[in-house]
């Protein structure tokens, strides 16, 4: 990676229910797709499809997904989010949830109660 891209701002679109870390998925800028093309090298492609995601996460209610965008430094990678996520997920979760943007939510925020 060059250091051009390395200063570069990017942004992660992360997806999780009650079991953890489904998928992460960078977007891509699309002034970067356009440069590309001006400069006849290839297009970048985003290798996922947020409609996708939030279908799955409609018909699986169940299991509380969550899915959020968030900017980070353009030193952090797909992988770095994902061993986030398996060193500690709470703290993952909690840290996108304050910094990165709500794109859907079935979280539940209150105990069923036990009647």
């Amino acid at each position: 990676m060059s250091d051009e891209e390395e200063s570069r701002p990017r942004t992660f679109c992360v997806m999780w229910d009650c079991n953890g870390l489904e998928a992460v998925g960078e977007i891509i800028d699309p002034a970067m797709k356009t440069w590309a093309v001006l400069a006849n090298k290839p297009v970048p492609r985003e290798d996922f499809n947020i409609q996708h995601w939030q279908l799955r996460a409609r018909y699986n209610s169940q299991r509380c997904y969550e899915i959020y965008a968030i900017g980070v430094d353009g030193t952090i990678t797909q992988e770095d989010i994902r061993d986030m996520f398996e060193t500690d997920p709470q703290y993952a979760a909690d840290l996108i949830r304050a910094r990165g943007e709500r794109i859907y939510s079935d979280r539940r925020t209150k105990k069923d109660a036990i009647t």
